[in-house]
């Protein structure tokens, strides 16, 4: 247990994130404090819960023996006078996903970054496009390092988003409630791992409760609705496919025309109903091919050819085999 001088000045840092948590390193302190004053920055119920008082100016602050000063930042005036004079320190231990949100509300608040306080749900669109395909093709590349760095991208995009829905004039929510949604339906949607109530023996049968719970708690009126329709198209079609295929719409009801775009669905929607990912799979080919091309590009300069100048004849002569 951490031990205090009887006349040390203690100051608690709690988190802006959660003020009503205190370390509890904390309580000794408290429980032998004179007295136990509020920073400015803490919240009025956190003051009121700790039954503080309102913290009275640095200059008088100081003069308190066996003071606790509670704060949310080390550069709040009071607290950063009895810093100054050797005050014991105990901060609240912030888990790196709070800390995190900190850190994005700081960087969107006043004298936060300029550039970062403009945005808006729509400027911020590309970067959520971007950062998820980066994080695609990390994981696809077997890259942990890579997967680290472009899954904390992706989690930015995720507190900036809620950051910015929190500043709503009408429908403001924050990130807290976006992860409490999570957790709702996380726990909903799995009544066989948190009530009990029923028993499911395979992934595939917890695929099929999956949507029917989700179309009930949603209370749509068709299997196609919720499907994002602002997807790539090989994955669209594919989602299609599968979404139908679990109700049973056959394979004749798929377009049938000649044209290339109802074959393509064909071979989308039929891959995913035998499943397989159309949109991965014909990535895994496309990044395959334009290997190929390279190789081939690479060969050509090794013999003394420009690559810009390669006729069919040239194509095949160098390209790779196997």
């Amino acid at each position: 247990m951490t031990s205090f001088p009887t006349t040390a000045a203690t100051v608690v840092l709690v988190s802006p994130a959660v003020p009503e948590v205190l370390p509890a390193a904390a309580w000794p302190a408290l429980r032998a404090a004179e007295a136990v004053y509020a920073a400015a920055d803490l919240p009025e119920a956190t003051r009121v819960a700790l039954d503080a008082k309102a913290a009275p100016r640095p200059e008088e602050l100081v003069r308190t023996p066996r003071v606790v000063l509670v704060a949310t930042s080390a550069d709040e005036p009071g607290a950063a006078e009895l810093v100054r004079r050797g005050a014991t320190v105990v901060e609240t231990p912030v888990p790196p996903l709070v800390r995190a949100a900190e850190v994005m509300d700081r960087l969107r608040s006043p004298g936060g970054c300029p550039w970062d306080a403009a945005q808006t749900h729509e400027s911020l669109l590309q970067y959520l496009v971007e950062e998820t395909y980066e994080l695609l093709d990390a994981i696809e590349e077997g890259d942990r390092a890579a997967m680290r760095e472009e899954l904390g991208d992706v989690l930015l995009q995720v507190l900036f988003h809620a950051r910015v829905a929190a500043e709503h004039g009408t429908d403001p929510f924050d990130i807290d409630v976006v992860a409490d949604e999570l957790v709702t339906k996380l726990v909903n949607r799995h009544p066989h791992v948190f009530t009990g109530a029923e028993t499911v023996h395979t992934p595939e049968h917890q695929q099929q409760r999956w949507e029917q719970l989700k179309q009930a708690e949603k209370q749509r009126a068709s299997i196609v609705d919720g499907v994002p329709l602002g997807q790539p198209a090989t994955a669209l079609a594919g989602k299609l496919g599968q979404r139908t295929g679990r109700r049973g719409l056959p394979f004749d009801l798929f377009p049938s025309g000649s044209d290339e775009g109802s074959k393509l669905f064909r071979v989308a929607a039929a891959a995913r109903r035998a499943g397989v990912d159309p949109e991965g799979a014909l990535r895994a080919t496309a990044k395959d091919f334009a290997a190929k091309v390279r190789a081939a590009e690479q060969t050509a300069r090794e013999h003394g050819m420009d690559p810009t100048a390669l006729d069919a004849d040239g194509w095949r002569r160098f390209w790779p085999q196997g």
